[in-house]
């Protein structure tokens, strides 16, 4: 299996299941985790952490993104950076299914996405459901929330701190608890030319 067949089967939300599969993602994820730990475990400047997170990601990464480590993925190879995204330390990305992080998107400490589920049935309890996650602008996703699969966040939303997000957000709100449910619309001004 290639890359680029992978992405297109969970692009298709097709179940993760199989010798073929499993194999490529078990040596995908080994690659990920030793970029990782190469970013975790010296200090690095902000250039060559973007340029690890390039050799993670197999894609450019705006000079703009920062990101304080340590940063953990399983995969690597799905996940899309917009420009000015801050990543804070102990974040985890399940990236199988896909990460959006717009531009402006703000993330806390210790969040986590996780793009995969299990079936529910004990029988497929083995089989993984992959969906992407996607944040839209200027989002700020607070300490410790969860985002789960299939989950969009619309621009100017607010994740509060320890949620877990298992719906859409719409733009220009604030969302918390668990599981996350609305708390405030987010007054905006008009724009003026």
């Amino acid at each position: 299996m290639t890359l680029q067949e992978f992405l297109q089967h969970t692009a298709e939300r097709k179940p993760l299941r199989g010798a073929e599969i499993g194999q490529f993602m078990n040596e995908m994820s080994d690659e990920a985790r030793r970029i990782t730990c190469q970013m975790n475990n010296a200090y690095h400047t902000p250039d060559e952490i973007r340029k690890l997170l390039a050799r993670l990601t197999g894609q450019p990464v705006p000079d703009t993104v920062r990101v304080f480590p340590p940063l953990y993925a399983d995969f690597g190879k799905n996940i899309h950076l917009g420009e000015n995204v801050f990543i804070n330390d102990c974040c985890h990305f399940q990236d199988h299914g896909g990460i959006t992080l717009g531009d402006g998107c703000q993330i806390g400490h210790g969040v986590v996405f996780a793009t995969l589920n299990h079936g529910l049935a004990p029988e497929d309890r083995q089989t993984t459901y992959p969906a992407p996650i996607v944040l839209g602008r200027n989002v700020w996703v607070g300490a410790n929330a969860t985002i789960l699969q299939g989950v969009t966040i619309g621009d100017n939303a607010v994740v509060a701190a320890g949620a877990v997000v298992t719906k859409d957000v719409a733009a220009n709100t604030v969302v918390g608890g668990v599981p996350a449910r609305l708390i405030h619309v987010i007054e905006t001004k008009p724009e003026t030319k």
